[in-house]
């Protein structure tokens, strides 16, 4: 199998529907990454653990409709062409 581009958009938005999917108090909290046992004091720097915390809110709010959108492009493609 070759490296396309395809195939870098598909595991790109694999990886993204991971993201997604993720449910942050059956999940997160197990293992420590809930949003309410990541409290900072005021001007406190963030740490790395927050960022993450941070970037995986904003993919969720930011990439789940157009998300949808993809992947039933990717489907019927996949469909159309094999």
């Amino acid at each position: 199998m070759a490296f396309t581009l395809w195939a870098l958009f598909e595991a790109i938005m694999l990886c993204l529907n991971a993201i997604c999917v993720l449910n942050e108090e059956r999940f997160l909290a197990k293992v420590g990454w809930a949003s309410w046992q990541n409290v900072q004091g005021f001007g406190e720097p963030p740490t790395v653990k927050s960022q993450i915390l941070n970037l995986i809110r904003s993919i969720r709010t930011v990439a789940r409709i157009p998300l949808i959108f993809l992947n039933i492009v990717t489907i019927i493609v996949k469909l159309v062409l094999g």
